[in-house]
C-alpha cells in the first residue's frame, strides 16, 4: 500500500489468518507464509492477524513479533490491506501495541476491548478511545458478546464514532442485523464488518455492512458469494451462500470447534502441513472428518478452484 488506507476502503473478504503448528505444538512459520500466499491468489480483499481465529491466545509475545512481522512483509507489496489484532487487556500496552503495530507497516487495527474480570463500560470506552487515538490508521472495533460476556450498546458505538474518523466495526453478535441497523440508524456513515463465519452476509450487505470477516481455509467461497452480490446476482450469491450454511451452521457451535474445522480443511486442501491446535483444542468425530470430505469435494472437487467451477445453482 503506497497511499494511508482510511476507514471507507475497507469492504470485501478480510479473512482472520489461522495459526499453522507443527505436530509438536511449534509455530509452523513456512505453512504461514504458504497460507498468506494463498489468501493473496484468492483475491480477497484484506487479511487479518491474531483474531479469535488465530488463537493469539495461545501464542507468545515473541511468536506474535516474528508473525507480525512476517505477516505484513507478505502482504506489502500486493494489493490486499494488512490489518493486526490488539488484544491486551491493559489499556497501556494496548496502547503501545497499537503504535508498534503501525510502524512495522499494518494498513489497520482491530481491537479486541478488554472484558477479563468484567470492566465496566466507562473504562472499556476510555480504552477503545485511547488506542483510537494513538494510531492514524483505522480501527476495527471488534464486538463479540457470545465470546466476551460483554455488552457494548449501539448509542456507545456511535459516540465512539463521532468523536474518531478511524473507527471500523467488526460486529459478530448472534444475530448482528439488529444491532448493526440500531448502529447504522444513529451513525449512518458507519463502515461495519460482520465475523460469526459469514452466517449472516447476506443479511449485513443488505442492510449496509461492507463486507466479512470469516476464517481463511475456504476463501474462495466467500469471494465468490461478495463477487456475485456485488453484480448484482443476489439470487445466485444467496444461494451460493445457502449451500454454505449446511457446513457453517453447525460449525460454529463453538469457536473452538470451527478453528479446528478450518485447520483441518486448510491441511486436507494442502496449504499447510499439520491441522494441530496447541492444547486446550477440541478433538474432532469421525462424522466431523466425512462432512470436510464431503465439503471439499463439493466446492473444490477434482482440484478446481470455486472461482473457476461452473456451479448449477
Amino acid at each position: 500500500m503506497t497511499q494511508r488506507l482510511k476507514p471507507q476502503d475497507i469492504f470485501g473478504v478480510n479473512p482472520i489468518a489461522a495459526m499453522p503448528f507443527t505436530e509438536k505444538g511449534e509455530v509452523d512459520y513456512q505453512s504461514f507464509e504458504n497460507m498468506i500466499r494463498h489468501q493473496i491468489e484468492a483475491a480477497c480483499h484484506g487479511l487479518t492477524l491474531f483474531g479469535i481465529a488465530s488463537e493469539f491466545y495461545k501464542l507468545s509475545d515473541e511468536e506474535k513479533t516474528k508473525l507480525a512481522k512476517i505477516f505484513v512483509s507478505t502482504l506489502s507489496p500486493t494489493s490486499l490491506y494488512s490489518c493486526i489484532s490488539v488484544t491486551d487487556h491493559s489499556t497501556e500496552l494496548a496502547i503501545k501495541r497499537a503504535r508498534e503495530y503501525q510502524a512495522l507497516g499494518a494498513d489497520s487495527l482491530m481491537l479486541l476491548p478488554p472484558f477479563f474480570l468484567q470492566p465496566d463500560n466507562v473504562q472499556i470506552k476510555a480504552h477503545i478511545c485511547a488506542v483510537l487515538e494513538s494510531v492514524n490508521i483505522p480501527v476495527l472495533v471488534q464486538y463479540a458478546p457470545s465470546e466476551t460476556g460483554l455488552p457494548i450498546p449501539p448509542y456507545q458505538m456511535a459516540e465512539i464514532a463521532r468523536e474518531h474518523p478511524n473507527v471500523v466495526f467488526k460486529i459478530e453478535c448472534n444475530p448482528p442485523v439488529a444491532y448493526a441497523k440500531d448502529l447504522l440508524e444513529l451513525m449512518p456513515e458507519a463502515v461495519i464488518l460482520n465475523g460469526y463465519a459469514g452466517l449472516y452476509m447476506p443479511d449485513m450487505l443488505c442492510i449496509g455492512g461492507k463486507g466479512v470477516m470469516p476464517g481463511c481455509s475456504f476463501t474462495e467461497v466467500y469471494v465468490e458469494i461478495y463477487r456475485r452480490w456485488t453484480l448484482g446476482e443476489r439470487d445466485s450469491a444467496m444461494a451460493l451462500h445457502h449451500r454454505l450454511l449446511h457446513y457453517i451452521r453447525p460449525w460454529m457451535e463453538s469457536c473452538e470447534y470451527i478453528i479446528q474445522i478450518e485447520k483441518t480443511i486448510l491441511k486436507h486442501r494442502g496449504i499447510i502441513n499439520s491441522d494441530y491446535c496447541r492444547k486446550p483444542a477440541y478433538s474432532l468425530r469421525s462424522e466431523d472428518f466425512h462432512t470436510i470430505e464431503n465439503f471439499v469435494q463439493e466446492f473444490y472437487g477434482n482440484g478446481v478452484v470455486l472461482k473457476q467451477m461452473n456451479l448449477s445453482l
